[in-house]
């Protein structure tokens, strides 16, 4: 019998332990993660309120509003303009007025979705780039003029085409020079009106774009050009009769 008991087999009995009910999903890791975020952004949006003045706040909104034109002569060493000036390299200047002026094209030539009403008035406009900088001429068209007979008084379309004018120049803050040119007159007139009605032509410019709201800081030089640079050949054609708004380099 005692040998017997040494043959009984041997019975190996293997335990498997489960997870516990199974995977449940880690959505609600995801979800909790994005709260956390949302909830740092926003204690990080209060310290920023409270921690800087209006000017930073004001730096801060201009930064990341994509309607702001940045232009080189604007541009200042920090938030809020006070820190040392940041003096970028001459080719940096040139690519960044460039790519201004191309946005200023675009703003003054594209019909896109414009009105009627303003398509017809931007018929007046031509865009030039020289090297003084961009030239938006504002010039008389056939049965069309932008000031009244031989004077300075603008036309209502002047008016408009100005406003429209000073609420894209609105958006950066480069220089700004305007300059007067008018036809030819009879050489026999005692009085030749071309220069100051060119003066007064080129000031009435000046004033309606601080009419429309650019900074009248910005304007640099006003001039009068008489009839001595006529786009057209014929110096006694009314289309030598224009205002140049230059935005300078």
């Amino acid at each position: 019998m005692a040998a017997g008991k040494g043959n009984s087999p041997i019975i190996i009995k293997r335990i498997t332990v489960s997870g516990g009910g199974g995977h449940h999903g880690g959505a609600w890791k995801v979800a909790y993660a994005d709260f956390v975020t949302a909830m740092m952004a926003f204690f990080l949006l209060m310290w920023l309120l409270n921690a800087t003045t209006e000017k930073q706040r004001q730096g801060l909104a201009d930064y990341f509003d994509p309607t702001i034109l940045n232009s080189p002569s604007g541009a200042a060493g920090g938030i809020d303009g006070d820190g040392p000036p940041q003096t970028p390299t001459e080719a940096a200047q040139t690519q960044d007025f460039e790519a201004t002026a191309r946005a200023i094209q675009n703003r003054l030539t594209g019909s896109g979705a414009e009105s009627m009403q303003r398509v017809n008035l931007l018929r007046h406009v031509v865009t030039r780039m020289t090297d003084e900088g961009l030239v938006i001429e504002l010039g008389d068209i056939v049965d069309e003029p932008l000031f009244v007979d031989e004077t300075a008084e603008p036309t209502p379309a002047l008016r408009e085409l100005t406003a429209i004018l000073a609420a894209v120049l609105g958006n950066v803050r480069t220089p700004v020079a305007v300059g007067g040119h008018v036809r030819a007159y009879p050489e026999m007139m005692v009085d030749n009106p071309s220069w100051p009605l060119s003066d007064g032509r080129a000031h009435g410019v000046r004033q309606l774009l601080a009419q429309g709201g650019m900074d009248p800081a910005r304007i640099k030089r006003v001039t009068a050009h008489g009839d001595r640079r006529p786009r057209d050949a014929n110096p006694m054609d009314p289309s030598n009769n224009r205002v140049e708004v230059i935005l300078l380099r």
